[in-house]
């Protein structure tokens, strides 16, 4: 089994080497906050090359023991094996998604948005169950989950929420999730128990630092201040502390209502509207490359990145990377990794086609 051959290896050490060198040139402290950022980028990409020996330590090991075994039964040694066996098969997948996180801010926390589509009380009830799924995902991996912003649907479910998912390599993990999402099911809220099919897009943005710089014009703001409404909780309160922030050239509207002041949710909005430039402008990028990737599409028919279909047969399917389950129910109580890991190795090999 050759390690290496599963993952960029070269690229990864030209990387730390490239990275050692601008270390070591004169000046390197002169921007102690671009420094470091260096040095915690390097930092990473270490950690990665040293998993990969253990990596191949633990195969070493186990080369051994297969040849003891070739020589006589031991049931000692068998036992040992079999252990080894499992953690390798744990560790390898592990580093296999760690290492396929090699975009730019793929160690960043994500800004999650969820807009139901067309169809009333069934895409919004699905949208809230989108929002299960992915709050499910991240307390799974320990991530913290914070509701910056929550619009209760009319009957049930939401017409928008967003939501900031806090951990190393959250938006890495879920950017694969960008998309529209397809439901088909009988729906709840039909007496005559018809199916119904549904649509809900997902927006995906990493939390950016003071290092990423947008320039962002005041008196390009619209700023508008609300009573805090929706999921309720602590931070909800009776005062016009929610702010919403339309930034008037593109269109584009964020808004938060999780934070106690008016202050702290302008500060939370500007930082998600910077997120949302920044991904505007890299888009456009990537458009003029003829490279479209991330490109937000219709909320409807032919869109969709995955289907979720509870009837008449239970299957759950990526329609990029055609992984697919029959354990629709694990994967709304938040078994996404497989996804996941799926995507990033595709990008891997759409990057890598030989």
């Amino acid at each position: 089994m050759a390690l290496g051959g599963l993952f960029d290896l070269d690229a990864l050490n030209e990387s730390i080497s490239i990275n050692e060198s601008k270390m070591a040139e004169p000046g390197f402290w002169d921007n102690q906050s671009k420094a470091q950022k260096l040095i915690d980028e390097t930092n990473q990409l270490k950690a990665k090359s040293e998993s990969y020996q253990d990596l191949k330590n633990q195969l070493d090991d186990i080369s051994v023991a297969v040849e003891l075994l070739e020589e006589g039964p031991d049931a000692e040694v068998q036992g040992e094996l079999e252990d080894n066996l499992a953690k390798l098969k744990k560790d390898l997948q592990q580093y296999r998604l760690t290492l396929l996180l090699n975009e730019p801010y793929d160690a960043n926390n994500a800004i999650l948005e969820i807009h139901p589509g067309a169809g009333g009380t069934e895409s919004q009830d699905w949208g809230s169950m989108l929002l299960r799924m992915y709050t499910r995902w991240a307390e799974q991996h320990d991530f913290t989950v914070e509701t910056l912003d929550y619009q209760a649907g009319e009957v049930a479910g939401i017409s928008s929420v967003t939501i900031l998912i806090s951990g190393h390599n959250a938006y890495g993990y879920l950017r694969s999730e960008k998309g529209v999402h397809r439901l088909v099911r009988i729906s709840p809220f039909d007496s005559a128990g018809r199916r119904h099919t549904s649509f809900a897009s997902v927006d995906v943005l990493p939390e950016l630092d003071d290092s990423v710089n947008v320039e962002i014009n005041p008196a390009d703001l619209k700023v508008d201040v609300y009573r805090a409404s929706g999921a309720g909780g602590q931070h909800v309160n009776k005062t016009s502390s929610a702010v919403r922030i339309t930034h008037e050239p593109t269109g584009i509207v964020v808004a938060s209502q999780a934070q106690r002041s008016q202050l702290q949710n302008r500060q939370t909005a500007m930082n998600m509207l910077k997120a949302k430039l920044y991904e505007r402008e890299e888009e456009k990028k990537a458009k003029q490359k003829a490279a479209i990737e991330g490109e937000q599409l219709d909320i409807g028919w032919g869109s969709q990145i995955r289907s979720y279909v509870f009837h008449p047969y239970t299957m759950v399917k990526d329609h990029r990377t055609n992984y697919e389950t029959g354990n629709g129910q694990a994967v709304m109580d938040g078994d996404l990794d497989p996804f996941i890991n799926a995507y990033l190795q595709y990008q891997l090999e759409q990057a890598n086609p030989d």
